[in-house]
């Protein structure tokens, strides 16, 4: 975590006291009492159908608790706040759309106002800055449907960080891209963090490309949750609580591994490949 993060401000970027939330009358968790705080990276894992994306949701004011509170820098949570960055999973744009890189990293500065889009002189300085910040230059000009999924998944990181944000949410930014791209999106999302102590909350199924920047890990499973370090968490006596069957960690070559999925969580693959070891 920046030191310089946390030596400017102690108040929590997020708070959760007492939350729980339900779908179609199955808990998916409850009593989450979590503190977030300036330049923290947070990691939320577990397997499909835990509420990961969920939690996404009620921080930024779209789904509501089924009891408890959350707050972002002290107040409940509300609709559209210019002031958290999202990057959603990745998503390829039909071929044809004609809207270019430094259009869409405009949307995080103006994209809240009504009518037609205008770009101030300063605003278009602030997209220049953003696009060389994630290497994205020299497509600038370029439809974002004919951006390769690496690329688009640049320009949106871009579009998340333009309003320089206080929290960035990030649900499954890495899916489908290869190991190569991965790696850059993620330290694209780092260096953002370390630059302007911005807290992070990453919701992933793979932590094995972000885990030499998590400084805490949420796990969902079976209903429940673990948070803690890493460490703390990827462990096996902590994982077989949490799926309420014997689970096995192996650590080899510097990854973890971890067996024993029960049936019907959808997880094995997850379990097979969510963990890691710091190198």
């Amino acid at each position: 975590m920046s030191a310089d993060a946390m030596t400017t401000s102690t108040q929590p970027v997020l708070s959760l006291r007492g939350a729980s939330l339900s779908f179609g009358g199955r808990q998916l968790w409850q009593n989450l009492n979590l503190d977030v705080q300036p330049g923290e990276f947070l990691a939320v894992l577990g397997p499909n159908g835990t509420g990961k994306t969920s939690l996404l949701k009620t921080i930024l004011g779209q789904q509501q608790l089924t009891s408890g509170s959350i707050e972002f820098l002290g107040r409940p949570v509300g609709r559209g706040s210019r002031r958290i960055g999202y990057i959603p999973q990745q998503k390829m744009l039909e071929q044809g759309t004609p809207l270019r890189a430094r259009d869409l990293v405009a949307f995080g500065l103006n994209g809240h106002r009504w009518g037609l889009p205008f770009t101030s002189k300063a605003e278009r300085a602030r997209v220049d800055e953003v696009l060389e910040s994630v290497g994205a230059t020299q497509y600038a000009q370029m439809p974002v449907s004919q951006l390769s999924g690496g690329e688009q998944q640049r320009v949106r990181v871009g579009q998340s960080i333009a309003g320089h944000p206080e929290l960035l949410l990030c649900d499954e930014p890495l899916l489908s891209l290869d190991l190569h791209h991965q790696r850059q999106v993620s330290e694209l999302v780092d260096a953002q963090r370390k630059a302007l102590g911005t807290a992070v909350v990453f919701v992933t199924h793979d932590v094995n490309p972000i885990l030499g920047m998590v400084d805490r890990v949420l796990y969902l499973a079976g209903g429940r949750f673990q948070v803690g370090t890493p460490d703390e968490v990827l462990r096996s006596e902590v994982l077989s609580y949490m799926y309420d069957t014997p689970v096995e960690v192996i650590r080899s070559r510097g990854r973890i591994v971890v067996l024993g999925a029960p049936e019907g969580y959808g997880a094995h693959d997850h379990l097979e490949h969510a963990a890691g070891v710091r190198e």
